[in-house]
């Protein structure tokens, strides 16, 4: 699944407080370059960053990055990004944090990520869908670090603001299995199947729900379904493996 920040890459800002036209105009021009031909973006970033383009700069600096996933280097101007309009007391600068946790998270830099989604977080002023994608990410970070129970009030908050993406409900539905409620697990994930039927990751939970519901046929039709979508992959192999146990014994 695409990371939430690409999908924002083309998404216009729309501050309270913000630049002049010709900077709005200059950011949209940069991060369709950034989008289009990312090399060309960051040599266009840098170019602005040096005429004082200050955090729209670096924010299309990190887009430009971020299309060529070097997710250190995106999560690095991003910061910046959120740093310089804190500074300028501008509003987007817990969007810009938002996006520097999501790269740092696609860096496999966990503390990084956290520090940067707290930041994000605390600002108060993320809504809607951002706001779900922040929990969501913060969430991802929380489960790989053991803290499940803060984990869980993250998801919680994901699926609520963030309904449409199959990520919250999919992480939601593996932490309510991992942690014994298996009532949750299977609102959750018949959420994600009716949002994701066609992913493999989403399949193979689907799998270990139904087997831990004692549903037999169920298990064995969601790994069945999990191998054919992704043959070659993590997933097709792991349901393969779960499939294993309805071999007849020799």
């Amino acid at each position: 699944m695409m990371l939430f920040l690409l999908a924002q890459i083309a998404t216009p800002p729309t501050p309270v407080t913000g630049p002049p036209a010709p900077a709005a105009e200059r950011w949209e021009a940069c991060v369709e370059l950034a989008v289009s031909e990312p090399v060309r973006g960051v040599a266009e970033a840098e170019r602005w960053k040096i005429a004082n383009g200050g955090f729209l700069a670096q924010q299309c600096l990190g887009m430009a990055y971020a299309a060529q996933r070097r997710w250190s280097s995106a999560g690095g101007a991003f910061e910046r990004a959120a740093r310089e309009a804190e500074v300028a007391r501008d509003v987007r600068a817990s969007k810009y944090w938002a996006q520097a946790g999501n790269a740092w998270l696609a860096a496999a830099e966990p503390v990084k990520a956290r520090a940067a989604l707290d930041a994000a977080l605390a600002t108060g002023k993320l809504a809607g869908l951002e706001l779900g994608e922040a929990h969501l990410d913060r969430a991802r970070v929380l489960v790989a670090s053991g803290n499940l129970g803060d984990a869980r009030a993250d998801l919680d908050q994901a699926v609520l603001k963030a309904p449409g993406d199959p990520m919250a409900w999919l992480l939601s539905a593996v932490l309510a299995r991992r942690t014994g409620d298996l009532a949750l697990a299977q609102r959750h994930i018949k959420e994600a199947l009716a949002r994701a039927g066609d992913d493999a990751s989403v399949q193979l939970e689907a799998g270990n729900i139904a087997a831990m519901s004692g549903d037999e046929a169920a298990a064995k039709a969601a790994w069945e379904t999990a191998a054919q979508i992704a043959p070659d992959g993590e997933q097709g192999a792991a349901a393969r493996a779960a499939l294993k146990q309805f071999d007849a014994p020799r």
